[in-house]
């Protein structure tokens, strides 16, 4: 089976966490914030935090921002279920902006819209949430703007996109949000087994958030509060937070997977432009190029043609996987899911959405993935739509 993702370990990687464990810290140790700083260098940012998910990592965000009950967070309903998730557990309500047809990403036009319905309804977003699904960036610029207007605090979820730009920065500078979310799950662009970073270039949101990622307990790091004169040891709880920290021995591979980042996005980059040629001829919408941004490729997405494919998206699926072929959808739209749908939402609501839900078939792509597994993926599509 050609998976639609995998993780590339190599020899440097396993002595990394070899390393650690045969050290005295297998956790609050020197290593993550070793790696913190890595990945804040690597992204332009002042500040990184590192955590034990991108789940985590969205969860503090909100949290850092200050949403809570009353309060409205819009995103994307084509992500991971966690970029609204991270609302509920705010005990926060949820909204959805539908997605540009062509980018798969926020419609800052739809957006705008949706804006100014709200401020007439005196119901608008606290935080909104683009998500720069399959690596490539939202038009970042745009929202930016609307948040200056409306007021809303900006969170990218970039769990796709570390080693993609924007305007010619790294995704994750937060030259336009406040917070910029990653991802470091094993399909992702480099992995720590699980984990995820926070990062920004605010000093006091970097405070909260290692403040909640630890317990809500303070820090010799913590600059928001000193220990008094009196303290010989300052570990106070100032609020409820959570145990959301990341190993050392994540952190060690995350050093070491950060190393190869570049390599990484490279060959994604060579394979995608190599898709976008040998798909060509096919019955398949092939994903588009923002001219403002460089996508990180983390994922392969095609559209299927369904009035000249003769076949459902359903048969398309079933006949690639018995063809050894890995195929995948990202995502079932997060207002169609179950536990939404009792919340109040239903089908209709974010029509390109949907339809994206229909046609949408995540191809295979990964840094080892060679040429010979990319043209069996070829040919088997081509024989079975």
């Amino acid at each position: 089976m050609i998976p639609y993702g995998r993780q590339h370990i190599t020899q440097a990687d396993i002595d990394a966490v070899i390393h650690v464990l045969q050290s005295d810290f297998l956790t609050q140790g020197p290593k993550v914030p070793l790696f913190e700083q890595a990945v804040a260098d690597k992204v332009g940012a002042k500040y990184a935090v590192a955590v034990n998910s991108g789940t985590s990592a969205l969860h503090i965000a909100c949290l850092a921002l200050g949403l809570g009950p009353g309060d409205i967070l819009w995103t994307s309903p084509v992500t991971f279920v966690a970029s609204a998730n991270c609302a509920l557990y705010c005990g926060a309500s949820v909204d959805f902006v539908d997605i540009d047809p062509d980018t798969y990403t926020m419609c800052h036009h739809a957006l705008e819209e949706k804006l100014k319905q709200a401020e007439q309804e005196n119901r608008l977003p606290k935080i909104v949430i683009p998500v720069h699904m399959c690596g490539r960036p939202c038009r970042m610029a745009a929202i930016h703007e609307l948040s200056q207007k409306y007021g809303f605090k900006i969170i990218e979820d970039a769990c796709h996109a570390l080693g993609g730009q924007y305007k010619g920065k790294p995704i994750g500078s937060c030259q336009y949000s406040d917070i910029t979310v990653f991802s470091f799950h094993p399909v992702k662009l480099i992995t720590t087994g699980e984990g995820g970073t926070a990062v920004t270039n605010d000093t006091k949101l970097a405070d909260r958030l290692f403040r909640f990622r630890s317990h809500g307990i303070t820090s010799d790091r913590d600059q928001m509060a000193p220990r008094p004169a009196d303290e010989i040891w300052n570990y106070q709880q100032i609020f409820l937070g959570y145990n959301y920290r990341m190993t050392d021995i994540q952190a060690a591979l995350g050093i070491s997977q950060l190393e190869k980042l570049d390599a990484f996005i490279d060959r994604r980059r060579e394979l995608a432009r190599r898709y976008g040629r040998i798909l060509a001829h096919l019955p398949v919408t092939l994903p588009l190029q923002d001219p403002d941004g460089e996508s990180a490729w983390h994922l392969y997405v095609i559209r299927l043609k369904l009035a000249q494919t003769g076949k459902s998206q359903q048969r398309v699926f079933a006949d690639l996987r018995e063809n050894g072929i890995g195929v995948n959808l990202h995502y079932i739209p997060v207002h169609l899911q179950p536990w939404y749908r009792a919340l109040g939402f239903a089908p209709g609501q974010f029509p390109e959405a949907e339809q994206y839900y229909k046609e949408a078939v995540t191809l295979p792509l990964f840094y080892a993935m060679t040429e010979q597994d990319q043209d069996y993926v070829a040919a088997s599509l081509q024989d079975v739509i």
